[in-house]
């Protein structure tokens, strides 16, 4: 694979953009120049974020038990207040340990499901709207979508007219089947809902739906779990945008920083390394022990000192939708960012996975998260689908995973898929 890579890296940066190109010819329509009404021709637009881009409200009941007298001063009294993102509460240390408890999940193995602190109700904010996500900093914004919240508005879209927001609960994830996952379950009756109404508002067209990051494996999964009927009647192209079947290695650091988030934060194994993309061959983490590879996450959980819950929920709930990311059998365009310095391996040669670990960068970047080889797994995992038909890969060089939905060329190629320009 390497060797691949490596011969396919100078025509990646030689263009600025590679489209890869499978099946039919994708039939969106495009805007008719000279129309009364602008928006007469478009179809309906359904957004999902990336990770942390949707807004949570919560309220405390009177079980809740504060971490500080601090934290309890909304405790009992009904009230719903934001919890994120709260930049106010995020910039006080005492204020953004009360955060940090009221957003923290926990396992409950009666119910053999995530949810949240006792005491702690939470609720996500706007759904249906694109407004719900966060652009209160330009980093922010160029995360979150508001670039591209911008750029379909100025084509004509409305917000909740023809472009609809799909925020979710960013600390959960799909859960294998077979296993209860409430937060998702809800999620994707919501979103089978949202889809359904802007297809009627908008004379029963189909819908585009477009997701950025982590957004993509709600999309992916929601899609995947859909009557095959259902999407082929209401979803006219599907656009991933900075998602991967490989996951990514930031979270394997997030990890061997802070173990306890593995217990308290299940969106985390969504994100670890995929054994589709990388083989038992490829070692990820490097100590002078052992190496770890994709192949051995459970050993690696172990070696941070994880009870055995914490693999027997990897193995059961992230792991088989991860080993399922498969192609959604609608019209399909990923856009990635390729070209630049992208992390392939975590060195802690002393084992000591509290320290900051020594970086390796591959020679083949990524978009500086997604590493190459997952972005062109795309091509193998969703391309190839047995029944998948018409297919789009387009690659953008020199374009970061954010960049993807808010460089200015990145937005054109991005809106051009949506519209079926």
């Amino acid at each position: 694979m390497a060797t691949q890579l490596h011969r396919l890296l100078p025509l990646l940066l030689s263009l600025p953009s590679l489209i890869f190109h499978r099946g039919t010819s994708p039939q969106l329509a495009a805007t008719t120049a000279g129309d009364d009404d602008p928006a007469a021709d478009l179809y309906p637009v359904v957004l999902l974020p990336g990770n942390t881009c949707s807004q949570l409200e919560a309220r405390l009941t009177a079980s809740y038990q504060p971490p500080s007298p601090q934290c309890g001063a909304e405790k009992g009294t009904g009230r719903w207040f934001l919890l994120w993102k709260n930049a106010t509460a995020m910039r006080d240390p005492g204020a953004a340990a009360c955060v940090a408890d009221q957003l923290r999940l926990v396992y409950d193995p009666a119910a053999r499901d995530f949810r949240d602190a006792p005491g702690v109700e939470t609720r996500v904010v706007g759904f249906g709207s694109t407004r719900a996500f966060l652009a209160d900093t330009p980093a922010d914004r160029d995360l979150c979508m508001g670039a591209l919240v911008g750029a379909l508005e100025r084509a004509g879209y409305r917000d909740g007219a023809t472009l609809f927001g799909a925020p979710y609960d960013f600390r959960q994830a799909p859960a294998a089947r077979g296993q209860p996952c409430r937060a998702f379950s809800r999620f994707s009756r919501r979103l089978r809902a949202l889809v359904e109404r802007a297809s009627a508002g908008n004379g029963g067209r189909p819908v585009v739906v477009v997701s950025h990051s982590q957004g993509g494996y709600f999309a992916l999964e929601f899609l995947n779990r859909s009557p095959l009927a259902w999407r082929r009647r209401y979803v006219k192209r599907y656009v991933m945008a900075s998602t991967g079947p490989g996951g990514f290695l930031l979270s394997v650091q997030t990890l061997a920083a802070d173990p306890s988030t593995a217990l308290s934060d299940p969106s985390l194994f969504m994100a670890l390394p995929s054994p589709t993309v990388f083989g038992p061959e490829t070692p990820l983490v490097v100590t002078r022990a052992r190496n770890y590879s994709a192949h051995d996450i459970p050993e690696f959980l172990a070696a941070l000192g994880l009870p055995p819950l914490a693999a027997a929920l990897y193995e059961t709930r992230a792991l088989p939708v991860k080993l399922g990311f498969r192609a959604p059998v609608v019209p399909t365009t990923c856009v990635n960012g390729v070209g630049v310095p992208t992390t392939d391996q975590l060195v802690y040669w002393d084992g000591n996975f509290s320290e900051t670990p020594g970086v390796v960068y591959g020679v083949d970047g990524g978009d500086g998260l997604l590493s190459l080889a997952s972005i062109l797994a795309l091509d193998t995992v969703v391309g190839d689908g047995p029944r998948q038909e018409d297919y789009r890969s387009i690659k953008l060089a020199g374009t970061s995973h954010a960049g993807v939905v808010s460089d200015a060329h990145a937005l054109e190629r991005v809106v051009g898929e949506i519209m079926g320009v």
